[in-house]
């Protein structure tokens, strides 16, 4: 592996840091705009402005990177010409002042003190707590490994303490993060935020960081531009943006044309009220369908983007919940519950889940029926300012609508989302890989086919689709941190490339990929000039081929099983 003093290796280095502050500015501004109720609460309840939590978070980027750098470096407790070529980096990044010399030396050893009593879990604290954000403790983990191994290895070799420091900050954050459970009965409950308590000691050590930073004489930190992160707050949303997003979703055919039918026909009724002419009545409270990880809720949120760009709500916000959001424990509490999320809601999306849930037809269930009645008749009477979605299981919810002639009749547009099919999941698995800056080899691009494929045959309503490829994603990285980790010699496609071993189906047997092994399975492949079908073995998967057709080329990136 080039070791630091090469311009490339160095340029990686500074892409990482970039993209580390990128993933706390980014999810801060995802809280700020989508999830406005998970944001933490400071001292008197005060729920953080966007621009604090933004703020807050690129703090937790500074203490990130430098825990990281100060806990590989002092590792052997040497620190040689190469490593302080990329503390020179890092002080950059941070401070946009270029460090040399004694200045050098002074920043660094104030900052290995400090950083050295920063506890990790407070660093990824929101990535665990805030639910929205579990989603990417695979990117944060990424990132993570691959600037610890930069470190590791800046003089070309990797030596067994920096090994070790390596190894613990991986069983840290595998430790501190918490994976998306695929049975999560609902994603952004009123425990998907950080608690005050949790949020006061979180700030605290932040603000640690931040005095040491102004402890070295350097200047300011590097702020991210938190005009342009909160601009779109008040931005008001663009119907093709949001269009764009849909058709950009995995799969989903089936839904995206009735989104799209809904959206032609919500024009057509604006056209003709412009016109002077009548209009026609409808509902827009609907019912999602289908197993866990579908997308349900990725459309939804698309739903009041397009709802909020063409007016019909004023802002398009999703808020979203389930019985315990809206069902209390004891009498005369429901009501106000149920009310107080759907004002949460009023002008956006309230999106409940598991909405089934809310009557429990084996025994009486009066504060379930008080909810759902209350729901009822706020969806009726403010029917102008909200749209409210149900969402759960096929069968369930077809009992549930049929339970109450209100929830038929309010609720008459239903949505189906299927399973994803092996080739879907294959491409999910891959639009990961691309976010994080991963490469799929050969061997694991024919891995991955053979088990989705063995997963999809076996599925049943538990069935976890995207939220099971998250985690089956963000497990290979890990397989593939501890392959690399005592790699002495290591170039940094190594630092991004996935093979065959570090995929593992930890939910098919042993017995199943034993099957597979000592013969080469051919998959079937399609010519995008042609469409012509033929049959190659897996180690094309990825591969620029030749149509024995039209003789055309073109990039096997996948193939179902022959």
């Amino acid at each position: 592996m080039p070791d630091a003093a090469n311009p490339h290796y160095k340029s990686l280095f500074r892409r990482t840091l970039e993209e580390c502050r990128e993933l706390y500015v980014s999810s801060a501004t995802l809280c700020a705009t989508d999830f406005p109720q998970l944001l933490p609460q400071g001292k008197a309840k005060k729920t953080l402005s966007a621009k604090q939590f933004i703020a807050l978070m690129d703090d937790l980027h500074r203490a990130l990177v430098l825990k990281v750098y100060f806990s590989v470096v002092e590792a052997d407790r040497k620190w040689s010409s190469r490593e302080r070529l990329l503390a020179e980096e890092l002080f950059d990044h941070l401070w946009g002042k270029r460090l040399k010399g004694e200045e050098l030396r002074v920043a660094a050893r104030r900052l290995a003190g400090d950083t050295s009593t920063l506890k990790w879990h407070s660093i990824v604290r929101p990535f665990d707590q805030i639910v929205p954000l579990r989603e990417r403790v695979g990117t944060l983990e990424t990132l993570v490994m691959r600037l610890a191994n930069l470190i590791a290895r800046a003089d070309g070799e990797l030596h067994t303490a920096e090994a070790r420091a390596v190894k613990n900050i991986q069983d840290e954050l595998h430790f501190n993060l918490r994976p998306i459970p695929i049975d999560e009965p609902n994603e952004h409950e009123a425990t998907g935020a950080i608690g005050q308590q949790a949020f006061e000691k979180l700030k605290s050590e932040a603000e640690d960081i931040n005095a040491a930073t102004r402890g070295t004489n350097v200047g300011p930190a590097v702020q991210p531009d938190v005009h342009e992160a909160t601009r779109g707050q008040t931005r008001k949303p663009d119907l093709h943006e949001a269009l764009a997003e849909l058709d950009a979703l995995i799969g989903l055919e089936r839904v995206k044309r009735e989104v799209r039918t809904l959206t032609n026909f919500l024009k057509l009724q604006r056209r003709r009220e412009e016109a002077g002419l009548p209009d026609t009545a409808i509902s827009l409270h609907m019912v999602f369908t289908g197993n866990p990880g579908t997308g349900k809720t990725s459309v939804a949120r698309i739903l009041g983007k397009i709802f909020g760009a063409m007016g019909i709500l004023k802002k398009g916000h999703l808020v979203e919940t389930d019985r315990s959001g809206l069902v209390a424990e004891y009498a005369g509490q429901t009501g106000p519950r149920t009310n107080a999320k759907i004002d949460e809601a009023l002008d956006g999306v309230l999106f409940v889940d598991e909405a089934y849930s809310l009557v429990v037809r084996e025994a009486q269930d009066p504060y379930g029926d008080e909810a759902v009645q209350a729901l009822l008749k706020r969806a009726e009477d403010d029917r102008n300012r909200l749209v409210v979605i149900l969402a759960g299981y096929p069968t369930e919810m077809d009992c549930l609508l049929h339970s109450n002639p209100g929830l038929s009749s309010r609720f008459n547009r239903v949505l189906s989302f299927d399973d994803y099919s092996p080739l879907e999941l294959a491409r999910i698995f891959a639009l990961l890989c691309e976010k994080n800056h991963y490469k799929l080899a050969a061997s694991a691009r024919a891995k991955l086919m053979l088990g989705v494929t063995e997963l999809y045959r076996r599925r049943d309503r538990q069935f976890g689709n995207g939220r099971a490829i998250r985690n089956l994603f963000e497990n290979s990285v890990r397989r593939m941190a501890n392959r690399i980790a005592d790699i002495r010699e290591l170039d940094h496609e190594q630092l991004m490339l996935l093979e065959g071993d570090d995929v593992v189906f930890q939910n098919l047997p042993a017995e199943w990929m034993k099957e597979f092994e000592g013969r080469e399975t051919r998959f079937r492949i399609t010519c995008r000039a042609c469409g012509f079908t033929t049959e190659a073995p897996g180690r094309y998967l990825g591969q620029k081929v030749r149509c024995p057709k039209c003789k055309q080329d073109f990039l096997a990136e996948w193939g179902e099983v022959a």
